[in-house]
Formats: structure tokens, C-alpha cells, sequence
């Protein structure tokens, strides 16, 4: 399903965060936990992993995540604000260490002008960051499968670089 290397990857931040003694979980949408899958995959990651909050509707964002209905509103479901609000909203409500958070269109379908599909916001959110949490935008190329395997690997990349 995810390649060897996005595995390897998964392996490698569960061995950084537990070094450091810090927990993680998840907050996805567009990849409807494959990000906690790959994580769970590895043995021993129940040492790190507290849970995964798979948030695919607006009104799931908004009761497990509280993410504010306005900001669904104003700008979207795919946005920067809600990548954001999204791993913020986990951080709180799981009492994790580490949060990432990853909203898209996937595609086939759900696209428009101004949001094609392969775009996603991936977020990650530290507790006691001194600023906001971290997002990236991407515009990934290929059909479903490959847009979420690509978020799942980005997300990854991501966090590492959160712990420096």
C-alpha cells in the first residue's frame, strides 16, 4: 500500500520522538488515517502513538477537533487555517507531544478552479511551540492512491523537521 521508503520513514520519526520521550497523534482527512496506519504498522509504536482523530466531514472537525464553523465557512475545508486549526485541535484534545494534521482533495472528483485536486495541507503542531503550528502547502501530481501516499510521506518529512 505506501512504499518501503514512506515506512522507513514512519520508523525513523517513531524512533526520534521516543527518544525524546514525546507522544503523537493524528489528524487527518483526506488520507482517512493511512497516517496513523503507517505509523501503527511499526512494532512498538504504541510507545509513541496516542491516537488518530480521522476528521472527514466539516462537523467532524469541528466536535473532535474544534475547528471553528466560520473558519469552514470562510475559507474551506482544504485551507492553511484548517490544516492549522485541525493539528492544534488535536494537540489539545489528545494531550500529545506532537500533532499532524493533513487536509486535501484527493480526487477523483471534488475539485475546483481554485482547488485542484492533488492540493493538501499538512500541519504540525509541537506542545509548547512558541508560534503557531507549521503547514505545508502541496499541489501532488497522480490519481487517489498516489495524492495520499504522497501526503503520508510529506507529513512525516514534516514533523521531523518540527524537532530540528
Amino acid at each position: 500500500m505506501l512504499p518501503q521508503a514512506t515506512l522507513d520513514a514512519a520508523r525513523d520519526l517513531l524512533a526520534a520522538l521516543e527518544a525524546r520521550g514525546m507522544t503523537l497523534c493524528t489528524a487527518e482527512s483526506c488520507t482517512g488515517g493511512l497516517i496513523a496506519a503507517a505509523l501503527t504498522a511499526i512494532p512498538g509504536s504504541s510507545a509513541v502513538v496516542t491516537r488518530g482523530y480521522v476528521t472527514y466531514s466539516n462537523d467532524a472537525k469541528q466536535e473532535m477537533l474544534g475547528v471553528p464553523a466560520e473558519l469552514l465557512r470562510t475559507v474551506g475545508a482544504v485551507s492553511e487555517e484548517v490544516a492549522r486549526a485541525m493539528a492544534e485541535g488535536a494537540l489539545r484534545a489528545s494531550g500529545a507531544d506532537l500533532a499532524l494534521s493533513c487536509t486535501g482533495i484527493a480526487g477523483p472528483g471534488g475539485a475546483t478552479p481554485n482547488k485542484p485536486v492533488g492540493l493538501v495541507f499538512i500541519g504540525c503542531a509541537a506542545e509548547g511551540a512558541a508560534g503557531p503550528a507549521r503547514v505545508a502547502r502541496h499541489l501532488f501530481p497522480g490519481d487517489r492512491a498516489a495524492v495520499r501516499a504522497e501526503t503520508v510521506a510529506e507529513a512525516f518529512a514534516l514533523a521531523r523537521a518540527a524537532l530540528g
